[in-house]
């Protein structure tokens, strides 16, 4: 890999991991926005008339209260759900579910684990079979190959070592 890809691939994680952080702080957000109300608790409210109005998303209902307090509960299978609602004078919203089209940053998110050591055993396999340089150390041969310009020795080169004379002289 060039330098240019590992430094575009380092900006791409740090960018999904600020965009990951961003996402669990808003939805953190978003909670506490919403204070999580039982669903017999809701409809206590709904009777008392309490209930200003909801946003229904699938099993999820959101709201508010008349002094304007947020909540947040899960509906079991009601049919009659919207008449009992409506009935009561409460302003409904429906919105389709969040469980029905996940958002393509939340398919990302849930994948980003699985795709993460994906890339780090490619990376490792490229660097074992020598794609990769030695900044594991493992990889190419650091043998390099001489010509025979760079290789010539005479016996002129080692004229004051006897002993390394007498080796080559046993050599040749």
């Amino acid at each position: 890999m060039n330098s240019n890809f590992r430094n575009f691939a380092i900006w791409i994680v740090v960018g999904l991991l600020l965009l990951a952080v961003f996402n669990l702080f808003q939805t953190t957000a978003q909670q506490a926005r919403f204070g999580e109300t039982s669903y017999s608790e809701f409809w206590a409210e709904v009777e008392k008339g309490n209930v200003r109005d909801v946003v229904i998303a699938g099993r999820k209902i959101t709201g508010h209260f008349n002094d304007n307090r947020g909540f947040q509960t899960y509906a079991p299978d009601d049919p009659g759900l919207v008449a009992k609602l409506q009935k009561s004078g409460v302003r409904i919203t429906a919105k389709p579910s969040d469980e029905d089209s996940p958002s393509l940053f939340g398919v990302l998110l849930s994948w980003f684990p699985m795709l993460l050591l994906i890339a780090v055993w490619i990376y490792l396999m490229r660097q074992m079979q020598g794609g990769g340089g030695r900044a594991m150390g493992f990889g190419k041969s650091k043998a390099k190959l001489l010509t025979e310009q760079q290789t010539r020795k005479t016996f002129e080169d080692v004229a004051g070592v006897d002993e390394a004379k007498e080796e080559l002289q046993e050599i040749v």
